[in-house]
């Protein structure tokens, strides 16, 4: 035994690692699991904490966990549904151990009073924050996503006020400029700890304390599920946000958070649905008016990524590949940086997220007038079949592009956004070549000598186009007024969309072609009028270029 627990003291001193350790002989820890009134559990989850090396309880309760590093203390968890976790030190091999399990609250306190992320905005009675144990999830990463400016967001604000980001009023379209003597249920998102007691009476434009933190830790870990229609397995109508999640506030004097894992113990306990797409549901799912217009979870559900078990943190909460350890100094422990979800929550306003979202190819050749291929290639050094030149040679570009990353459609959610693809062909020298057929970017797209009014130029908008019912304004950002669909043209996931332009060709020589796939806030009018300080970001840009015989 000494020269085991010599080994043990060599790791501990040396920080070697778990793989390490595999190298010593092996063991099992094996027992029982009850609930709180001594009755076995079955199904329940026993684990060697932070490892893989898992089990789970049979019909009896009992569980026998093998291949436990002999000889050195193991902190081993359990975990069952509707509990919280606990743990208990042994050092194997060992027999007879009992796990005892404790029920969360079921209810839901409305008088709890939240965590602020942050210690140093906690009230004076609060000596703590979120902060205080995951100062590096929350500063380097919640901090940057946009659920943790969701009750501040100067661009949200213009909107719900109908003013621009200066404050000016009296700039439409706005949400109080309809309904002036309402809240609306913005805050059901944007605010859901306010919005949590009211849900249609709180006000975004009176959010105090731990309110104007948006979508902040405590709220998203006191959520015990989402209500979801069985029969479409979307959120049920006019429920919007924390209407429909299942809040487990705990009583006073008590303790809980939903997470990832079930190796940390109460007042912590596994959500499995912590980790699927429907627990995004709530919020990225609602219609106004019977319209649907907050819809990318309906959208990841109609794709073929919920079979595959690709979810919405798949993409938008992905390991960073550095953190091995997300409470540090309070009770954290190593783990495998690939198991430990990042909370950057990457959308719209990340570049380098956008870029990879959808692939672009395009295809220049030159044609006859009765559409006779002549010489054409993909890049410069595609092939060519010569031909006689002539009157009536045309340009033909070919652009696909596809939705390869995106478990939803491009673009999502908020209507006013859009991709706009704009196709230019010119000469050996530079001169612009006229456009004889394919489709042109539409006018609010930007009218204008500007060089990102993009309207009239070669090629297309993606969007979903609304119309008010009220005023016929199209497109309109006004969405919680009664409106239609006009059209919606958005790449579904794993969809393809191809378009194709024909330009005059010049009488011999070198034609380029660039086609540009540029992605916008909203619609440019809007911006320039709520004064948006959001610069278009392009998502994919590709040149060919053609050899006119």
């Amino acid at each position: 035994m000494r020269w085991r627990l010599l080994i043990a003291a060599l790791i501990a001193g040396f920080g070697l690692s778990f793989a390490a350790v595999r190298a010593l002989p092996t063991a099992t820890v094996s027992g029982v699991v009850l609930d709180e009134n001594s009755q076995p559990v079955e199904g329940a989850s026993v684990r060697v904490k932070a490892t893989t090396n898992a089990t789970t309880t049979g019909p009896d309760g009992t569980f026998a966990l093998a291949n436990v590093p002999e000889g050195i203390t193991a902190t081993i968890t359990a975990w069952y549904a509707e509990y919280y976790i606990t743990e208990t030190h042994v050092i194997p091999p060992v027999s007879g151990v009992t796990f005892q399990l404790n029920p969360y609250p079921t209810t839901d306190n409305p008088d709890y009073p939240w965590i602020f992320p942050h210690r140093a905005d906690s009230p004076p009675e609060v000596d703590y924050g979120c902060d205080t144990c995951h100062a590096s999830i929350i500063v380097a990463q919640w901090e940057s996503n946009a659920h943790s400016g969701a009750a501040t967001n100067p661009r949200f604000f213009s909107m719900y006020n109908g003013t621009d980001t200066t404050g000016r009023p009296g700039v439409a379209p706005g949400y109080k400029l309809d309904f002036p003597n309402t809240a609306g249920n913005c805050a059901n998102c944007h605010a859901p700890g306010a919005a949590a007691n009211k849900p249609f009476t709180a006000d975004m434009n009176q959010l105090s304390s731990v309110e104007t933190n948006g979508v902040f830790c405590d709220f998203c870990h006191k959520a015990g599920g989402v209500y979801l229609d069985p029969a479409t397995g979307l959120p049920y109508p006019n429920v919007p946000g924390v209407m429909s999640m299942d809040l487990r506030r705990p009583p006073d004097g008590q303790q809980m958070f939903f997470g990832p894992f079930d190796d940390i113990p109460e007042p912590d306990t596994l959500l499995p649905m912590i980790k699927q797409g429907q627990f995004c549901a709530a919020c990225h799912n609602f219609s106004f008016w019977g319209t649907p217009i907050y819809q990318s979870f309906a959208e990841w559900l109609a794709s073929p990524y919920p079979a595959q078990g690709v979810h919405c943190q798949t993409c938008h909460m992905p390991p960073d590949g550095v953190t091995t350890n997300f409470a540090p100094g309070a009770g954290g422990v190593e783990r495998d940086p690939e198991t430990i979800p990042s909370h950057f929550q990457f959308g719209a306003t990340n570049q380098e997220f956008l870029q990879t979202t959808v692939s672009m190819t395009v295809q220049a050749a030159v044609i006859g007038r009765q559409g006779g291929r002549g010489a054409g290639g993909q890049g410069s050094g595609g092939a060519r079949e010569r031909r006689s030149g002539g009157a009536g040679e045309r340009i033909r570009v070919t652009v696909a592009i596809t939705n390869t990353q995106a478990g939803h459609h491009v673009p999502t959610d908020q209507p006013a956004r859009h991709m706009i693809l704009v196709v230019r062909a010119t000469d050996g020298g530079g001169a612009e070549l006229t456009q004889v057929a394919g489709e042109a970017v539409p006018a609010w797209c930007g009218v204008g000598q500007d060089p990102d009014d993009y309207a009239g130029r070669p090629g297309k908008a993606f969007a979903k186009v609304l119309r008010s019912l009220n005023t016929g304004e199209e497109p309109t950002a006004a969405y919680w007024t009664p409106t239609i669909i006009v059209s919606d043209n958005r790449i579904p996931a794993l969809g393809v969309d191809t378009s194709i332009y024909e330009f005059s060709a010049p009488p011999a020589g070198t034609a380029n072609v660039e086609a540009t796939l540029i992605f916008r806030r909203a619609f440019k009018e809007l911006m320039e009028d709520k004064r948006w300080d959001t610069p278009d970001i392009v998502m994919e840009q590709e040149t060919r270029s053609v050899v006119v015989p």
